[in-house]
């Protein structure tokens, strides 16, 4: 009897490209200045993953991203309602903003959300989404929000940028940390 294949895992695949940036802001309107330059990198089909406390930023990055490329509608915390789609005002991709917070479920959960037929002709970012949409695509942006946590008024993140596959292996993401 065979042995099952083990899940894809990027991190057990050395032949898997993985390009990191480092870039700290100190505001949350640097914060969206980062959204903004990110979405020029960005194209239909990318899945990025956002990461980070509460507040860290998550969604004033989104909101960047948003107006980056172009889209349609007030970018806000979807929640409440899981995803919202933002279509492009002229010819860019669509932006699919999904909060993955409360699915406790894997893949199987998000299958319900149709983000695997969304995501070529879109940009698709999930918060909290780590362990749970990675299969939807071998290239994908992890995107880490690291803040001071407690009794702080700390503005400072440090935002780690960790694109893994040949597609982020073939952009320019150490431009974002000039």
């Amino acid at each position: 009897m065979e042995t099952p294949a083990a899940p894809h895992s990027p991190a057990a695949d050395t032949a898997t490209p993985v390009t990191t940036v480092t870039v700290t802001v100190g505001s949350p309107d640097a914060m969206r200045e980062l959204g903004l330059a990110l979405a020029k990198h960005l194209r239909p089909g990318d899945l990025v993953m956002l990461t980070g406390e509460l507040g860290a930023g998550k969604t004033t990055l989104t909101r960047g991203l948003g107006a980056g490329l172009g889209v349609r509608g007030a970018v806000t915390s979807p929640t409440f309602v899981i995803a919202r789609v933002h279509p492009p005002l002229a010819d860019g991709p669509a932006l699919v903003h999904v909060d993955a917070y409360r699915l406790g479920g894997g893949l199987d959960e998000m299958e319900d959300l149709d983000l695997d037929v969304d995501l070529p002709e879109s940009v698709v970012v999930v918060e909290w989404g780590d362990g749970k949409v990675e299969e939807l695509s071998d290239d994908r942006l992890h995107v880490l929000i690291d803040r001071a946590t407690g009794d702080t008024t700390d503005e400072v993140r440090v935002v780690t940028l960790r694109g893994i596959g040949g597609r982020w292996a073939e952009a320019d993401l150490a431009s974002l940390a000039d």
